[in-house]
């Protein structure tokens, strides 16, 4: 019963104590519910309160930017108003002007018709005056006013014409004097300011080499590499007991370069043997097209001329190994080029026309275009072929007067070229004859069937004929030897006697794979 009793007290206790808690707890939380609310309230205060502020700066800022909008409007009306016056005054002032000017004309009129008045009254008072002078006149002179005056004027076309003639003649003598002395100036100017070395060419190149050791790779076994090495570049080879050295001969400077550098290479690479050897003078002619066109190239360039056809440009490089009468084709051409473009600039006249002029003058020299033509007129052709201007064609035509010159160019590409072969120890005409002679002892053999190469060698003593060996058959190149030697015996002039050699091969090869 007891224990009953404290378990219902006990009971009763806590139920009693959790009422109590329960009515703490909720009155805690009604309080702090006030003070979260009391807190809203003032913050939502504060909110409006700073909306407001911001409104109503808002509201002043808008304001001020309005009257200052406004006050620019009323500026802008305003100086309007003030332009729309000016304009107004200015307008009313040219119409108070021009009403002047026209009351002033007005009375300018009347004056001019007075005068004019005037004046005709006057004329008629001189031409009665006039008529009866010329009456007096003719009464005094016995004759009318027309024959006397046809008597004047004869008289004065007399007089005229003497004083006329007398002038011309003194002025034509002047200028005789001017332009020969002119003349004379301006030729020793351009030889002075052109003045170059001499460029004398010769038929021979020195090949340098180290010791006899090399010199015997070269000859080869029973001389099989001098003879490849001569048949692929037509140069004859001198091996004899100058030390350290080859003679390269052969009047085409060309063909010595192309024999120089493939001897080089073939040197430093140390095979020679004769299939290394016509590979290698097959390489270096390829690079010597290349070179021949970087020095066309670069002769154009120092001397400002653009626009050339590539052609050309080839033409021209390959004037570097070309020889006039002894003289270097390309420094006689770049000669001519400076001298016609200072006596153009001396004459008022376009320097760089004559320039072009003169550095193509000779390119007929180096071509191998029809032959039969003259260099000057087979240059023109080239020219013309190459769209050269017409001035410029016909100063390269003109300039050893084969054709009637049509330009002021043509004149002077003439002389110039006068002048950079007449200097002292330009040019040697033995040489160019000689090479013409050994140049045309090639070109006979070259014309008969079956020949592949011709070279002319030792002065022109020898000349090498290459055949094919499927057309041309041993009998026939015996015989061909013979036929050579006897159209050359009818047809050319020269020293002591010609050795012809037929050179007939026959190859056989074939490719491991």
């Amino acid at each position: 019963m007891t224990i009953l009793f404290y378990i219902l007290a006990a009971l009763a206790g806590a139920a009693i104590a959790l009422a109590i808690y329960i009515f703490l707890h909720k009155r805690a939380l009604n309080g702090r519910k006030e003070q979260i609310l009391e807190k809203a309230e003032m913050e939502a205060e504060n909110i409006k309160k700073e909306k407001m502020l911001q409104a109503k700066e808002k509201y002043l800022q808008l304001k001020s930017e309005h009257e200052q909008y406004v006050n620019e409007k009323n500026a802008q009306i305003k100086d309007g108003e003030n332009r729309i016056k000016q304009k107004e005054n200015s307008l009313n002032q040219k119409n108070e002007d021009l009403n002047k000017k026209l009351r002033d004309a007005d009375s300018a009129k009347q004056s001019y018709i007075a005068q004019k008045e005037n004046l005709e009254r006057k004329a008629d008072e001189y031409e009665k005056l006039t008529a009866q002078v010329n009456k007096q006149l003719e009464a005094i002179a016995g004759m009318t006013a027309v024959e006397a005056k046809n008597v004047l004027m004869e008289n004065m076309k007399a007089e005229a014409r003497t004083e006329a003639q007398a002038y011309i003649n003194d002025t034509m003598d002047e200028a005789r004097l001017n332009a020969a002395k002119e003349a004379k100036r301006i030729v020793i100017n351009t030889i002075q300011r052109t003045a170059t070395e001499t460029a004398i060419e010769n038929a021979v190149t020195t090949f340098p080499i180290e010791n006899d050791e090399i010199k015997g790779r070269i000859i080869g076994r029973e001389g099989r590499n001098i003879r490849a090495l001569e048949a692929a570049t037509g140069v004859e080879i001198v091996v004899d007991d100058t030390p350290d050295a080859i003679l390269l001969s052969a009047f085409d400077p060309v063909r010595r370069e192309v024999a120089r550098l493939a001897l080089h290479q073939l040197v430093v690479d140390g095979r020679i043997h004769p299939a290394r050897i016509e590979e290698v003078v097959t390489k270096v002619q390829k690079q010597l097209e290349d070179e021949i066109l970087e020095t066309g190239k670069r002769t154009c360039i120092d001397l400002g001329i653009h626009g050339l056809n590539i052609e050309l440009v080839k033409l021209i490089g390959r004037m570097k190994y070309r020889s006039s009468y002894g003289q270097n084709l390309l420094q006689h051409s770049r000669e001519v080029a400076n001298i016609c473009a200072i006596m153009a600039s001396e004459l008022g006249l376009n320097p760089k026309i004559a320039k072009r002029a003169g550095l193509l003058h000779d390119i007929g020299k180096v071509s191998e275009m029809d032959p039969e033509l003259p260099h000057a007129m087979l240059g023109m052709k080239i020219a013309e072929m190459y769209k050269e201007k017409p001035e410029i064609c016909n100063a390269i035509g003109a300039h050893h007067e084969e054709v009637e010159m049509t330009s002021i160019i043509a004149p002077l590409v003439l002389v110039g070229d006068a002048i950079s072969g007449a200097r002292p120890g330009a040019r040697r005409e033995v040489i160019e004859s000689y090479i013409k002679r050994l140049k045309g002892m090639e070109e006979l053999a070259a014309a008969y069937p079956g020949v592949t190469k011709s070279y002319a060698i030792q002065a022109g003593r020898e000349l090498r004929v290459i055949v094919g060996a499927e057309e041309v058959s041993d009998d026939a190149a015996a015989r061909l030897s013979g036929d050579i030697a006897q159209k050359i015996q009818e047809e050319m002039t020269y020293p002591g006697q010609v050795k012809i050699t037929v050179i007939r091969e026959t190859r056989s090869v074939a490719y491991a794979k």
